[in-house]
């Protein structure tokens, strides 16, 4: 059977680089551990997340959210309300992510799907030209990758 799924997203905005979760919800919770793991993982790339920019969603207006951007010295920033053209490249990886990933077979299962996507970002962001940032793949925009400099 295939379910419901949430997929929790976080975009550098200037290498395009994406990171994903499939989540159960979308609550403060989990939201929390995306973002605190997402943090880490663009660490380990040699990205240090200063500010990040959600939508108005009750998870990203929650106490716990504001207290994890504390902790981890990021500031929010929230979209305008009725205006997803403020979050424009996070709406558009999304449509990105849509066709290439979530609609772009069928699916046997939730699980097989899913199963998909870690080898889906990864032709995202390390092969997938993006004509936004010169028809390179967003993982050449991080600069200070290693293996980048000789």
């Amino acid at each position: 059977m295939i379910g419901t799924a949430f997929v929790h997203t976080v975009l550098d905005d200037h290498s395009r680089v994406a990171y994903a979760e499939i989540c159960t919800d979308e609550k403060a919770a989990t939201a929390v551990g995306v973002l605190r793991r997402a943090v880490a993982w663009f660490a380990d790339r040699g990205a240090t997340v200063e500010r990040v920019l959600s939508d108005n969603g009750s998870a990203y207006r929650s106490q716990a959210w504001r207290e994890a951007c504390a902790d981890l010295c990021i500031t929010p920033k929230r979209t305008r309300p009725y205006r997803p053209q403020t979050n424009g490249k996070i709406e558009r990886f999304h449509r990105t992510l849509a066709d290439g990933w979530a609609y772009a077979r069928f699916y046997e299962s939730t699980e097989l799907r899913n199963s998909h996507l870690p080898g889906w970002l990864h032709f995202y962001n390390h092969h997938r030209a993006h004509s936004a940032i010169g028809g390179r793949p967003p993982i050449s925009r991080l600069t200070n990758m290693p293996g980048h400099h000789s």
